[in-house]
């Protein structure tokens, strides 16, 4: 009848839903705090992997093509009122400042390179960065030390594993092209093993004082728990007037 279905209707709306016990809200909001983390964590990850990678690639070109063009303005030798570069007394340059361009040829790689180690001033920017206090280019004898990121900031480093006996590096500066072989390198050393640093570098197998390269990174990937260690020894050293070295013209 309508009144048996008004006092059902009744009832149903009458009842209270149960509550639901300390223990499954707990849960519910451990499960969403999860999610949250979860989705935190991803975002940094592809930030670190990626977006790192895109700042640092748009100012190491930057950095790159000003460097280029600064070269290009000082090639001609005779230029009034400014006096060709003299290789023999190299310029000292300020902490962050660019001065050279690296080339790996192997790789099909070519990367700014600027004076100190300074992780935010010159690794983080996707530079290489030159060991205050080492070898320069245009030194008669000493070891031009570098170290740059292997994995995120652009990682300039992250294939030099790849470089084996016989490979190029060729550096350029206002002064020059200066062509290096490698000689060959160490996969793992601890962090803390500066001699590798040293105007003869240890674990390098040179008998004496030279014009050399070494480029560090960390190693394995990912993590910088070691250093992964490439050495190579100079065999030309080209004024610009002379143009490219075979190197990096492929010729």
């Amino acid at each position: 009848s309508g009144s048996g279905r008004r006092r059902a209707g009744g009832r149903a709306a009458g009842r209270v839903r149960p509550r639901e016990s300390v223990l499954v809200v707990a849960a519910r909001g451990v499960g969403e705090l999860c999610i949250t983390l979860g989705l935190v964590m991803l975002l940094f990850v592809a930030y670190q992997l990626w977006w790192t990678n895109v700042q640092a690639d748009e100012a190491a070109d930057g950095a790159r093509n000003q460097l280029e063009q600064q070269f290009n303005a000082a090639a001609p030798p005779a230029q009034p009122g400014r006096p060709a570069p003299d290789p023999n007394k190299p310029e000292v340059f300020e902490p962050g400042k660019g001065f050279a361009i690296i080339y790996l040829p192997k790789l099909g790689l070519k990367f700014p390179i600027a004076e100190g180690t300074s992780k935010s001033a010159v690794l983080d920017n996707g530079l290489v960065g030159h060991y205050t206090g080492t070898g320069m280019p245009g030194d008669k004898a000493g070891n031009f030390a570098l170290a740059a990121h292997r994995n995120t900031h652009g990682e300039p480093f992250r294939y030099i594993n790849q470089l084996g006996k016989g490979d190029k590096i060729v550096v350029e500066t206002a002064a020059g092209y200066y062509t290096y072989e490698v000689t060959g390198g160490i996969p793992e050393t601890s962090p803390n093993n500066v001699s590798v640093i040293k105007p003869v570098p240890n674990g390098a197998g040179y008998a004496g004082p030279g014009r050399y390269i070494t480029l560090t990174t960390c190693t394995p990937e990912f993590t910088s728990k070691f250093r992964l260690i490439v050495f190579g020894k100079m065999i030309e050293e080209r004024p610009r007037a002379q143009g490219k070295p075979a190197a990096i013209t492929g010729g």
